[in-house]
């Protein structure tokens, strides 16, 4: 009996410490509050809203996590007349624990939600639910335009990509919200953290993102998509077998060679080579491993999970600005179950992080401090806080020349570089007697 109980009780606390489906949310711990920015203000507001993830609560097939659906991160403004502000979601979403690939058709995603992020935030997939009506030679669907044939769930056959159509609609994170409930299409970090900057938001209302890119190392996990396989940042392991050094990983769709549209609108510049998502086509590379599937993942061998599984990826380019497909899709790999749920109707064990004080080290959070040589910011990287850092800038004399914070359920800080000289300085995170010091170049 004894034996018994350890099997089904046991069991399932181990899989508590082993599952990154149940253990790798950003849990609220300090009661940090969301923030906006409005248009023309600067000076972010402070909301009402615990930020990022409430609860996870986990049975022996599902994890269930309650979120108000609003990051740590500031967010907004945004700028193409959206009235929506970024609004509590008071969300519980179930997720497969033991997530399967589909072995039959595909699941195309759908607008709305199609994963979540591990700071609660919701994930979308390219669309934004305008189309291009042949018949009256125009955009349907979405605000602004008349209703599409067939009504809003019609399959179309062209249909609008957010990432380009929405760009001016985006705060700094790369987000916007839909009727109060915030969500990324793209991969999450701060748009003046790409190599090629194509927004200018952050300049007069900054953010941090959900997390930075590091070429020199594997991206950390972020999200769960709806069939329950783990999200990841941009870079991997090369190979899936987790050697090879890290590599960007890849998507394998890209923009055809066109000038015209089969009932569409011509190639022009209004209607630019990519605006719809039919504009792309997927082509194979068997050769090259840190190319994506049609998907958008691939099997991988990542930090948290050691014996492999299937992988998304927040896909890139050389300049670091988001590629198509973005995150998931345009299918699922796996069976998709995922959903928000209004109750939870079965018996859960409730999963407390064990990052508390006393056993708490710098040493756990994995800290990462890039770029470095260090040109316009210096991003300060982190797998996980439980509580407030401060973060200083040191010069060679031991004066402090920046300051600022590292968040509860935060993944980031970033220090401007404007107004140093080239020159050898020290990051010092910190949080009372615990502190670590890093080396850091500035060299414009």
């Amino acid at each position: 009996m004894k034996k018994l109980l350890f099997i089904l009780f046991g069991g399932c606390f181990l899989q508590a410490q082993t599952n990154p489906a149940i253990t790798k949310w950003l849990q609220n711990t300090t009661n940090i509050m969301g923030r906006h920015y409005v248009s023309g203000n600067s000076t972010p507001i402070n909301d009402n809203v615990l930020a990022n993830v409430q609860t996870v609560q986990y049975s022996a097939n599902s994890v269930y996590v309650t979120t108000h659906g609003i990051p740590a991160y500031i967010t907004g403004p945004f700028l193409d007349g959206n009235p929506s502000l970024a609004t509590d979601q008071n969300a519980i979403y179930k997720l497969p624990l033991n997530p399967v690939q589909n072995t039959g058709t595909p699941t195309a995603t759908t607008g709305g939600n199609i994963g979540i992020f591990i700071n609660g935030i919701s994930l979308f997939d390219y669309r934004d639910g305008v189309a291009w009506n042949n018949s009256t030679q125009a955009l349907c669907g979405g605000p602004g335009n008349p209703p599409c044939p067939g009504g809003p769930n019609a399959t179309q056959a062209w249909n609008r990509d957010a990432i380009p159509a929405e760009k001016g609609g985006f705060d700094c994170n790369k987000a916007h919200p839909a009727m109060g409930n915030y969500h990324h299409h793209q991969n999450p970090s701060a748009f003046n953290l790409d190599l090629q900057v194509i927004s200018t938001i952050c300049a007069t209302y900054p953010a941090d993102g959900l997390y930075v890119i590091n070429t020199n190392v594997h991206s950390p996990l972020i999200g769960f998509a709806y069939d329950g396989f783990p999200i990841y940042g941009a870079y991997a392991y090369t190979n899936t077998d987790g050697t090879g050094g890290i590599s960007r990983m890849k998507s394998s769709y890209q923009l055809k060679n066109q000038t015209t549209r089969t009932n569409g609108p011509a190639v022009n510049a209004t209607y630019f080579n990519g605006y719809f998502r039919e504009d792309y086509e997927y082509i194979a590379h068997p050769n090259d491993p840190s190319y994506l599937d049609e998907h958008n993942g691939r099997f991988c061998i990542t930090p948290e999970y050691p014996n492999g599984i299937y992988c998304y990826f927040a896909t890139v380019d050389t300049n670091h600005n988001s590629a198509y497909p973005y995150v998931v899709g345009p299918t699922f790999y796996g069976v998709k179950s995922g959903v928000k749920v209004t109750s939870i109707t079965e018996t859960t064990t409730t999963y407390t992080a064990p990052l508390a004080a006393s056993e708490f080290s710098l040493e756990k959070m994995h800290l990462v401090v890039a770029p470095n040589p260090a040109q316009d910011f210096i991003a300060i990287q982190t797998t996980i806080t439980d509580r407030d850092f401060d973060v200083v800038l040191v010069d060679a004399l031991g004066k402090i020349v920046k300051r600022t914070q590292l968040l509860q359920g935060s993944t980031l800080a970033i220090m401007e570089t404007d107004g140093l000289y080239n020159g050898v300085y020290f990051v010092k995170v910190g949080s009372g007697n615990l502190a670590k010091t890093f080396k850091v170049i500035i060299k414009k």
